[in-house]
């Protein structure tokens, strides 16, 4: 089956949930794209899309400059959802009135169910669901056809349906976690009104995405993959190697700001266990240098950024008839243009090999630029990563020399790669990893008084820095257990020598960010 013939069309206007929806819609096994809001009645045709879906955004669209659809959504013959402003837009669009006068509402709300239809098919009418509302403006007046299918205290068209067509409108968010319930309307919508099957998954993904790089490589093309041994970099590779096996070359790039024991895991995995073909290129003294007395932040993460360049472009030199270039590219990277103002996503500079594609004349493979995160993490375990790998958290391109504060040295480096072991250790011990997005140790350029046995000490500082996130966006600090920190601290000043203080950083982001630099 063709992973791609049950297709949403995703609109976005602006909002911040954007991303969550097609998340959502994929996790219910239908394939997604997002698009911007004015895509033009031909490219919706092209498009052929099961169903549509506007988004929400933080325009009003009693505005002269707010962001509107081609009318040709409600004249395409398909199932359309209108969530916040998109409800609003589609009442706009269609005869309605929109009220602007105060009453917005921000945060859980109540909504009881009218009518048992469409997203609210899997529910009876006179229910009571929780939701998630994000508006100022509401629907005053709905346009004709249309009829309240759901009502709160403060929304009498909470949710809204049209008498014959699939026509639906939220003005609550069924995509966040706030509206528990949510992802059951979604996929009443999605399975009832657009009747699509729920085919696509990761293991079938494969298949596809494996005849697809054969096709653009062709029988003989080789490629050269930066191997990171992050996940996304690791499954590109994986995948890579199904389809053309011995003609891809990996290079894995050891700067000398590894975590402790990296280079040989991604030896062990890539070489020992799966047969990729590998080139390990020991380059730390190399990284060291250009390092040395730079405390600047930025210029650590451009001297690392720049170096990595010379040294992958070096080390491929000698491999023969290379044509192509893979990157670990994800669908957030590759997103352009398609919300109200500017990109959806801006892409990191440590994210991708910048910068490599147009210096090496290389044509570019990025067989993960459809998939999200958790989509990517879901194809490498049907491709066999180990567990340890696939849920690895996100760890910084410029790697520990910014968890270095101050000037980064071999010494200095030691110290916090062992006392990051120690963190990795036990909140696995623990079984926090999963429960976290981000844990690890930072080193301050700081010293303190201490005292160990009957010796004075002036040593290191140690912050221990643990986050729970959804995607990285927003961060709080994790309330770990006492004795989880307890034991952390202890095993630290124990066992690594040059630390005798450790912290605890209770930073949320904003206004701190995860990452000290």
């Amino acid at each position: 089956m063709d992973l791609h013939a049950e297709k949403i069309l995703i609109l976005d206007f602006g909002s911040q949930y954007t991303q969550l929806i097609a998340r959502r819609v994929r996790e219910l096994g239908v394939y997604c794209e997002i698009h911007r809001p004015d895509l033009p009645s031909e490219d919706i045709r092209r498009f052929a899309p099961r169903g549509i879906i506007l988004s929400g955004g933080p325009a009003s669209v009693e505005a002269p400059d707010s962001p509107r659809c081609d009318p040709f959504v409600f004249e395409a013959g398909v199932p359309v959802l209108g969530i916040c402003y998109g409800l609003q837009l589609t009442a706009k669009l269609l005869g309605g009135r929109i009220d602007r006068t105060a009453h917005r509402e921000f945060g859980n709300a109540e909504v009881e169910v009218i009518s048992a239809r469409g997203p609210f098919s899997e529910f009876r009418p006179g229910d009571r669901v929780q939701v998630w509302m994000s508006h100022g403006d509401r629907v005053e007046a709905l346009p004709p056809g249309f009829e309240a299918i759901g009502r709160s205290g403060n929304s009498p068209f909470a949710a809204a349906a049209h008498e014959s067509k699939p026509f639906y409108g939220f003005q609550f968010h069924p995509e966040v976690v706030h509206t528990p319930q949510g992802k059951a309307m979604l996929r009443a919508f999605l399975f009832n009104d657009c009747k699509v099957s729920g085919s696509w998954t990761m293991k079938g993904f494969i298949d596809e995405a494996v005849a697809t790089i054969r096709k653009q490589v062709g029988e003989h093309g080789r490629v050269i993959c930066a191997l990171s041994g992050g996940v996304d970099s690791s499954v590109a590779a994986l995948l890579l190697h199904r389809a053309i096996g011995p003609r891809l070359q990996c290079i894995f790039v050891d700067n000398g700001v590894l975590r402790q024991g990296e280079r040989a895991q991604v030896e062990a995995l890539f070489v020992d266990r799966f047969h990729v073909p590998l080139k390990t290129v020991d380059a730390r003294a190399r990284f060291l240098e250009k390092l040395a007395g730079v405390t600047d932040p930025e210029k650590k993460r451009k001297i690392i950024g720049r170096e990595f360049i010379a040294v992958f472009e070096e080390s491929s030199r000698d491999i023969q008839d290379a044509e192509f270039l893979a990157q670990g590219t994800l669908y957030p990277d590759v997103i352009e243009s398609v919300s109200y103002k500017g990109p959806s996503v801006t892409i990191k500079s440590h994210h991708n090999v910048g910068g490599l594609p147009e210096q090496m004349k290389l044509k570019l493979v990025e067989p993960l630029r459809e998939l999200f995160k958790d989509e990517v993490r879901a194809l490498g375990r049907e491709l066999g990563l180990p567990e340890e790998m696939v849920s690895r958290q996100p760890f910084p391109g410029p790697g520990l020399a910014i968890r270095v504060l101050g000037e980064v040295t071999e010494a200095r480096l030691e110290l916090v790669r062992r006392a990051d072991a120690i963190v990795q250790e036990e909140i696995r011990a623990a079984g926090l990893y999963k429960e976290l997005w981000q844990a690890f140790a930072v080193l301050l350029p700081v010293q303190s008084v201490g005292v160990m046995g009957d010796e004075r000490t002036y040593e290191s500082t140690c912050v221990l820095r643990a986050v729970t996130s959804v995607d990285g966006m927003t961060a709080d600090w994790a309330r770990l257990p006492y004795p989880v920190l307890e034991r952390i601290s202890t095993r630290i000043t124990n066992e690594v020598r040059g630390i005798n203080r450790v912290v605890y950083d209770v930073s949320s982001k904003p206004p701190a960010t995860i990452e000290w630099e």
